[in-house]
């Protein structure tokens, strides 16, 4: 059983992955994780500590799942493109991170604090993409005239906008695997 802050950012993005953010209310939010309101105020001090605190999560929550591509091999190329793939993944907790992602995503448009933190935390990833991109290079595997941060926030663009069609059903999950590759290969391609 998970402990208490971690049940209700639990129950948080699961309502954000359903219902959006713009609507979303602490009693919701409480009614879902089965705590009291004021036991997300004493954790989160609100609304805004806890829209933050479950973007926080989320990302972590995907970076936990997405590592497993550094397992995967030794290759910082195949690396890479393992990475992105596990971002579409027909398992419930790769759907609501993806769909929760996408939420918070479109409410940051009107909402500057949370632009901030999206803003951060794609900009990690992308460095994470460009580490990578450029591990391949010096191994040979990438071109060596691609700009690493410009193809990782490429691709990572690609992997958001992908996923937006995967969850709504207007692309197959096979189909937006085989566009990840193509991708990567056009960013990338023969070193």
């Amino acid at each position: 059983m998970p402990d208490r802050p971690t049940q209700i950012l639990e129950a948080a993005a699961r309502l954000i992955a359903r219902r959006g953010v713009r609507g979303l209310r602490v009693e919701e939010v409480s009614a879902e994780a089965g705590v009291s309101t004021a036991l997300i105020y004493y954790h989160f001090k609100g609304r805004a500590g806890l829209l933050r605190r479950t973007l926080e999560f989320i990302n972590r929550r995907a970076i936990r799942y997405t590592d497993a591509a550094l397992d995967a091999s030794d290759a910082p190329l195949a690396q890479l493109t393992e990475m992105l793939l596990l971002e579409f993944q027909d398992v419930p907790q790769v759907r609501e991170n993806s769909a929760a992602w996408g939420e918070l995503r479109a409410t940051a448009v009107f909402d500057p604090d949370l632009r901030e933190l999206l803003a951060d935390a794609t900009r990690e990833w992308t460095d994470d993409l460009a580490d990578l991109i450029r591990r391949a290079q010096a191994a040979g595997t990438a071109a060596p005239g691609a700009d690493p941060q410009a193809a990782a926030e490429r691709l990572s663009a690609l992997v958001e906008g992908l996923s937006e069609r995967w969850l709504s059903g207007t692309t197959t999950l096979e189909r937006a695997h085989e566009l990840v590759r193509g991708a990567v290969a056009a960013e990338l391609g023969p070193a």
